[in-house]
């Protein structure tokens, strides 16, 4: 198939749309489970392995953006998008801040969903992180576990990390003392390299760099115009 099997979550309470909507996008290859409100969607979530949500916002049991932050919380770098009938300012905003990849309210053009959802899954791929199984490693006198999000320094108090936190400093550890590029980080956390995503990076390791000066000999050095080194003086 043209998507090589891509499966989407669609979690839609509007049966008569989402069955259409399902039906359509079968047709253009794509994979679809449907589910009928957010408890069964994020039971699906759970089970599957899922390329891409897309979830409406007003459902019963649990609305989209409560099921957005749970599935946020297992996977935080599949794509998301949100559907609604509301056209609040308010809610298109609420639903960015969850980490949504776009939102469109209904009725849409299903041609133009169809043209995001390929734009967002031919997105640049990162390049594949040194170590995929590795989840707890040892530098200078912290101990990190990206498996749990705990940075712990020694004898001190763990610091529960931020799901962006934790995949920003597991790469700059997979890259001890060599360079992390900026694009590598970009594309592998933020899905996309661009001006915002960018300011966005240096936020998070300015929050790293806080962290991390607990103990004097770690740096995060800025490699101007290619990227971040952490490195230490042991």
């Amino acid at each position: 198939m043209k998507n090589n099997n891509k499966k989407i979550l669609l979690v839609e309470d509007d049966i008569n749309f989402g069955s259409i909507l399902k039906e359509y996008l079968g047709l253009n290859d794509y994979e679809v489970t449907l589910a009928k409100n957010g408890i069964e969607g994020f039971e699906k979530f759970k089970k599957g392995n899922f390329d891409l949500c897309i979830l409406d916002v007003m459902m019963p049991y649990k609305d989209g953006f409560t099921l957005a932050k749970e599935i946020r919380e297992e996977n935080d770098t599949i794509p998301i998008f949100f559907l609604t009938a509301k056209h609040l300012k308010e809610d298109v905003l609420k639903g960015f801040k969850l980490g949504a990849d776009d939102y469109m309210s209904k009725p849409f053009d299903s041609d133009v969903l169809l043209a995001k959802i390929k734009a967002i899954l031919k997105r640049k791929k990162p390049v594949k992180e040194l170590h995929d199984d590795a989840f707890e490693f040892n530098f200078s006198d912290f101990n990190f576990n990206s498996k749990l999000r705990l940075l712990k320094l020694k004898d001190g108090v763990p610091i529960k990390l931020s799901p962006k936190e934790n995949q920003l400093l597991r790469l700059l550890v997979l890259h001890l003392n060599d360079l992390l590029p900026r694009e590598v980080a970009l594309n592998k956390i933020w899905r996309d390299d661009n001006y915002f995503t960018s300011r966005s990076m240096d936020v998070y390791i300015a929050k790293l760099r806080k962290y991390l000066g607990k103990d004097k000999k770690v740096h995060i050095l800025n490699i101007h115009g290619e990227g971040f080194r952490l490195v230490t003086s042991d």
